[in-house]
Order: structure tokens, then sequence, then C-alpha cells
């Protein structure tokens, strides 16, 4: 069963970032989730979205637009260490940090900070205000520290990202490579410090779980670029944010681990 919940998520995802330029890590971290701590749960996911992103590469990575690549990804490896590393010390607290809610309720730290992050960034899927947040490219410096910064605490850098680079005179290929490049930045970094901060044994346990969930992200982001011109993505921007709400709120109230 959790194979098959993780396959479809992946497969569903993927195919969701080339219509919006992110998706894959906003679904996949509750997916993973189910079956992992929270923070291995961001590691495997990060591993995911790493191979998944060097294929779409494969795919469309000759229209990316270098120039802004490099402005906004410079700063977002400084970003995505300093989240990593983040989430590292706060995973190492997590024994000595249970928190106690009402009643017999109580949650980690982690849980709790990734389930708040998780519910945040579904508001940008959901209330159309946020969904309009635009910038100038002007702030692209800032756009990557920040995006980093998530990407390494808690995976969720598209969103942000995508709100950064998408009033830039782009072409929706262009958007959509050169926002793949600068992922891949984001999660070189923040995959090595997860490395040296946790212990995989369960991702490697599990191995199998991660390669079905990458070569079904592989099969959606090759059915996203077919379908890119021809899809609308209101519904499952909807769809991705409901979820996502509702396993920050598992989360925070400690029904999942």
């Amino acid at each position: 069963m959790e194979y098959a919940i993780v396959i479809f998520v992946a497969f569903g995802a993927s195919m969701l970032t080339f219509f919006s330029g992110f998706g894959l890590g906003s679904m996949l971290t509750p997916a993973f989730i189910l079956f992992f701590p929270p923070e291995i749960a961001v590691a495997a996911t990060a591993i995911v979205h790493f191979l998944n992103n060097l294929f779409k590469l494969v795919l469309i990575g000759k229209h990316t637009v270098w120039r802004i690549a490099l402005t906004f990804g410079m700063p977002a490896i400084i970003g995505a260490f300093i989240g990593a590393y983040l989430l590292g010390w706060i995973a190492g607290l997590e024994d000595d940090q249970t928190i106690h809610l009402f009643g017999d309720m109580s949650t980690s730290l982690i849980n709790l900070i990734i389930g708040v992050l998780i519910i945040f960034f579904s508001l940008f899927e959901l209330i159309p205000f946020l969904k309009r947040i635009q910038f100038k490219e002007n702030k692209l410096l800032l756009g990557g520290l920040i995006s980093g910064f998530f990407g390494g605490v808690s995976g969720h850098q598209g969103a942000l990202r995508s709100a950064f680079l998408i009033k830039l005179p782009l072409t929706k290929e262009q958007f959509v490579a050169t926002g793949i490049v600068i992922a891949c930045v984001i999660d070189t970094i923040r995959i090595g410090t997860y490395a040296v901060s946790f212990d995989f044994t369960a991702i490697a346990d599990s191995y199998m779980l991660v390669v079905s969930a990458t070569l079904s992200a592989f099969i959606g982001a090759f059915f996203g670029k077919r379908l890119m011109k021809k899809v609308t993505i209101g519904f499952m921007q909807t769809l991705v944010g409901v979820l996502m709400i509702a396993i920050g709120v598992l989360l925070i109230f400690g029904f999942m681990e």
C-alpha cells in the first residue's frame, strides 16, 4: 500500500511541476512522512527531487536562462546550507523536545516546525492574494537566499522560487528550465548537509520505495512535458494545498511520527 501511495503522489506531483514550476517537494514530503521520521522524509524527498530534476534537464534544459539561474542560484547555496544545517540541529534535539499540547496530546519539536511550514506554504496554493505575489528581477538575490533556506529546512523551495521568477520576461519553457537548474543547486547542497547530519539507515532499508518514487517521477515528468501547454493547474494547486494542510495539522498534533 505504501508503494502505491508514494508512486501515485510522485507521478502526479512530477507532472504538476511542468505546469507550475513546483509541486514535487510539496506533495512528496507529506507522503514520505507516512513512512519516515519527518527529517528523513525531507531527505528522501530531496533525493527523488534531485534525480527527477536531472531527468527533466535532459528533457527541457536547453531553454535555461543561465544569467537568471546563476543570480538566483548562488545565494540559494548559502540559504540551503543554513536551512539544512538548522533542520539537522533541530532533529538532534528531538528526543529532548517533546511538546505537550492539549490533555494527553503531545508532539515533537521537529514535527511541529515542519507541520507549521507545510501549512504555511499550502497557503501559496489556496489564497488568491498569495498566488499573485510576484517580485522584480532586482530581488533575485533575496529570493535565492529565502528559497534556498526553506528548501533546506522543509524542502518547500518551489513556491517561493516561482513567485520570484514568474514575472520575469521568460517563456514558459525558460521559466520551468531555469527553475529546474536552481532546484538542482539547492538539492545538491541540502542532500550533502543531510548526509552529514542524519542517519540514512531508514532510507537504505527502504531503498526500493525511494527508487519506485524516482522512476514514477520520471514518468510523470515525461508526460508533464507533453501536456505542459494543454493542462490547467488550478484544481491541482487547490488539491495540493488541501492535502498539505491536512498533513501539517496531523504533524502538529502528534498523529504522525
